[in-house]
């Protein structure tokens, strides 16, 4: 591959022509006043108090218990899931990359099932599956291993069910960053450690953890920073007691109450420090393989023990992170007149689709599904438009400033959704300078108060950018530029060898990052619940959210609804899956 990289270099050294200055306007125009406006307007709002500079909100968030509690609950959710996903991913991914046996593909696709469902959406079926009086514990039970009158609080004050769902949700992207960095890892280096007396245990720890490190830090701190500023499935739980949902709770105050800013400021900075952190630590510990040795692969074929031993651990991990999925469908597909009856049944006594056609024909319910293809489709649109763009400029032009762009257009991974969505509502509202002197019908189009479209598509694109943007990025460093060499000394301009010989050669790329984008952007939770105020603009997470608090049979149209979008999500990834093949891991690195 060292000609691909000689002809980049070739190709890079051209001078930043004014064309590519032209293009580099509008997306310089587009992070400027749709990320970084956002997060300065948060910051001035929470140090500037009454026309001057003030830490009052500061001292108060330290001094006041409450609130370093929920500081307290947040971080340690972040850490519990963190090293939950740890072990549910370590072992499944040492096992799938060095073990060849039957039916090993079948398990690796199932192993990503989890990412069709927000974690929030499962906890609506698990409330109920799990309740003092639901499934689980009727049908311990009835095999006799508990009392009925005597049940498990399985979730307590609801941070284990929070720390459960976001777990089996969270650990598939702790999976592609472990086993694609385990692949990676130079197979003679621990040969030759194997050939000077190691033992396998000794090997393990100190030759193949140190090399994969890297790959698991990246997939650490995204897990880390998801669980951590999680919103959805504390609400679903009643976990009231962590930041985002106290963040959540200041919406309605946001012009007049600078506290919801400074825990907005507070969220920010400590999950910008995590992720320098893990970056940092993670450059530190890179391990150099000048070269690889003559072993091709530590890849062995399984015996008949092996294989069952790898059935009985994937199969159980995939078991637990079904159960949202199974529990979602079942409550689905209860009638309200037949719920289960505690004590007595573990299943229901019958079944309905009802629940479905109150979907599709209430209007808090059907709208949200069309709003949110609304939304998906044209956020996916500017994110490729964007993501295209960015890519080829980093890898096809010398730019001088290439570095912070990038690390401007990654930003979004570092910035929970809650802060951005938190700093829209503050800066795009009618009061504020950017608003202020412009007319009144632009400024209903603006102000996510009045409506949230525009700010839903955008906010979307922008969360999602990293994805398409790494996505595209990988294709175009793995295309020789050889082909695109020789379209302009045929005489093709540069637009035509971009539409005629570039994106044909990067299409699978394109195609998987625009439907992550999509697929996610279909189920974003954070931005739903803040920015969409009004039924009438509900996508399907916030009608979810809203059912699911419905006095009466909530909770099963809820699910049917959340099955709905399980439906579609699934769609996107199989196509995502198939397009990128065993890349997909790449889209989740930091």
């Amino acid at each position: 591959m060292a000609f691909v990289f000689t002809d980049i270099a070739i190709l890079k050294t051209r001078t930043l022509s004014h064309s590519t200055s032209l293009i580099l306007l509008p997306i310089a125009l587009f992070f400027l006043i749709f990320l970084i406006y956002p997060l300065l307007y948060t910051f001035k709002e929470a140090f500037w108090i009454n026309s001057g500079f003030s830490l009052e909100y500061f001292e108060l968030i330290i001094t006041n218990e409450t609130y370093r509690e929920m500081l307290f609950n947040s971080f340690k959710m972040g850490i519990s899931v963190t090293i939950m996903t740890t072990i549910f991913s370590l072992p499944i991914a040492y096992l799938l990359v060095r073990y060849n046996f039957k039916g090993r593909g079948i398990l690796q696709g199932i192993i990503l099932i989890p990412m069709i469902m927000p974690p929030f959406v499962g906890a609506v079926g698990m409330k109920q599956f799990f309740g003092l009086y639901g499934s689980i514990n009727t049908l311990l039970a009835k095999l006799g291993l508990i009392d009925i009158m005597d049940p498990i609080d399985w979730f307590g004050s609801g941070f284990a069910g929070v720390v459960f769902l976001s777990t089996l949700h969270l650990y598939p992207i702790m999976y592609l960053n472990v086993s694609a960095s385990l692949a990676n890892v130079d197979p003679s280096l621990e040969e030759a450690a194997e050939n000077m007396g190691a033992s396998k245990f000794k090997l393990f720890w100190t030759i193949t953890v140190p090399l994969m490190l890297p790959g698991y830090f990246a997939g650490a701190i995204l897990v880390f920073i998801w669980a951590f500023t999680d919103l959805g499935t504390p609400l679903i739980f009643d976990y009231n007691e962590v930041i985002a949902v106290q963040i959540f709770r200041q919406i309605t105050d946001a012009n007049v109450n600078p506290m919801g800013y400074a825990l907005v400021v507070v969220i920010i900075v400590l999950t910008a420090l995590s992720f320098y952190f893990a970056k940092r630590l993670t450059a530190k510990r890179q391990y150099a393989m000048v070269g690889r040795g003559h072993v091709g692969s530590r890849e062995v074929d399984a015996d008949r023990k092996m294989t069952i031993l790898i059935y009985l651990v994937i199969g159980t991990v995939s078991f637990l992170a079904l159960l949202p999925h199974l529990s979602i469908i079942m409550i689905s597909v209860t009638p309200d007149s037949s719920q289960l009856e505690p004590t007595v049944d573990v299943l229901p006594k019958s079944y309905t689709l009802s629940h479905y056609s109150t979907v599709f024909t209430h209007s808090d319910t059907w709208p949200s599904i069309k709003n949110s293809l609304f939304y998906s489709i044209f956020s996916t649109i500017i994110a490729l438009i964007a993501g295209l763009v960015i890519s080829y400029l980093l890898t096809r032009k010398n730019l001088p400033f290439g570095n912070l762009l990038d690390a401007v257009a990654m930003l979004p991974l570092a910035i929970p959704g809650v802060a951005i969505a938190f700093g829209y509502v503050g800066s795009f509202s009618d009061t504020t300078l950017l608003l202020k002197y412009l007319p009144e019908s632009l400024i209903n189009v603006i102000d996510p108060r009045k409506n949230p479209t525009f700010l839903l598509i955008v906010g979307y694109s922008v969360r999602r950018l990293p994805y398409m943007l790494r996505s595209i990025y990988a294709g175009l460093q793995q295309t020789s530029v050889t082909y695109e060499e020789a379209s302009q000394n045929l005489g093709a301009t540069p637009v035509q060898t971009l539409i005629k010989i570039t994106l044909p050669l990067v299409a699978a790329n394109i195609m998987a990052g625009s439907i992550l984008v999509f697929s996610f952007s279909m189920l974003e939770v954070s931005e739903s619940l803040i920015l969409a105020m009004r039924s009438e603009h509900y996508p399907i997470t916030k009608a979810i959210f809203t059912v699911a608090q419905w006095l009466e049979g909530g909770d099963y149209v809820a699910s049917a609804l959340g099955v709905i979008g399980m439906l579609i999500l699934s769609a996107c990834l199989v196509v995502a899956g198939k397009a990128l093949g065993g890349r997909m891991g790449e889209i989740f690195k930091v």
